[in-house]
């Protein structure tokens, strides 16, 4: 519940900055800047180094990854049939197909489904979204950011987006420390900094939203949390259900996860590389609120599985 609070203020308090104009008109980049480069990047540096190989921590993995490739291909080609720009399409790429599977998943896991049950949420979020976000969820930011009249994108020009996006070498040092024990004091700096992220992220979401603009995006938001909320949980719920023929809770809180509202990281990269920044406000400021009863019908749903 105490996390559900400060998600709620934090967004409030962003809405209400920017009304009150004590910050500047870009405030909200210096925010992003704060969380793609030192958040981000410690949230990534400290669970990461915790994970150790076993087998069987791939398949609650796996949805999070499937979930945005499902979501790409859906975002690809309706927004070639609609005739949406490459930041549009981007934009619901990133902010669609990653789900908010910790700071809002874990606790409502927690509400639905039990404590017991957080582990699961935990290998979903560090093994799935943050992996996903920090490789492949980087990869599409580069190429959608490129205009539509650039004549192509040369492979090395993304490649050395991804090397130098601060999450992805997070990534890439955590995996490299996982042998080498962290001190207590390093862990607990990780702890702060990360702790970060949400509040300075929602609060930046909050600063960008123009609820005014609803009607002109209508459509594009319309398309992102039709995925986000209710084709994507389908998709993930037949495949692992009657495909992989999964049962039990633990197949539930999978789906589960993938029913929450949009990954406030995935948005805040999508806007740093200017993927339409006012959607994607928009799919984080209606989708998360809308997440909350959407999920718990889903949770209904599951239990009959």
């Amino acid at each position: 519940m105490t996390n559900l609070i400060v998600l709620v203020l934090c967004f409030v308090l962003g809405i209400a900055l920017r009304r009150s104009g004590r910050l500047p008109e870009e405030a909200h980049r210096t925010l992003n800047a704060f969380v793609i480069n030192v958040a981000l990047p410690a949230l990534v540096l400290r669970y990461v180094h915790e994970l150790r190989p076993d087998p069987a921590l791939l398949f609650p993995a796996a949805m999070p990854w499937v979930m945005f490739a499902l979501g790409t291909v859906f975002f690809a080609v309706l927004g070639r049939a609609a005739g949406w720009s490459r930041q549009t399409t981007g934009g619901l790429m990133l902010s669609g197909g990653l789900a908010n599977t910790s700071f809002v998943g874990l606790p409502m896991i927690e509400t639905f489904y039990g404590p017991s049950f957080l582990g699961v949420g935990i290998l979903v979020d560090q093994l799935g979204t943050y992996m996903v976000l920090s490789t492949v969820g980087v990869v599409v930011a580069a190429l959608c950011s490129v205009g539509d009249t650039s004549g192509g994108v040369r492979p090395g020009t993304i490649l050395r987006r991804i090397l130098v996006f601060p999450p992805f070498q997070a990534l890439a040092l955590g995996l490299l420390l996982i042998p080498v024990h962290y001190p207590a004091a390093f862990t607990a700096v990780l702890d702060r900094l990360s702790g970060t992220l949400t509040p300075l992220a929602l609060v930046s979401v909050g600063y960008q939203l123009r609820l005014g603009e609803l009607r002109s995006n209508a459509r594009e938001l319309s398309a992102g949390l039709l995925y986000k909320l209710v084709l994507g949980p389908a998709l993930i719920s037949v495949l692992f259900v009657l495909g992989l023929h999964g049962s039990g809770t633990v197949m539930q809180v999978k789906v589960f996860e993938a029913a929450m509202g949009p990954q406030i990281g995935a948005a805040i990269v999508a806007m740093e590389h200017g993927l339409n920044p006012r959607l994607v406000s928009l799919m984080v400021g209606v989708g998360i609120p809308m997440s909350l009863l959407t999920a718990a019908a889903w949770s209904q749903l599951l239990w009959s599985v």
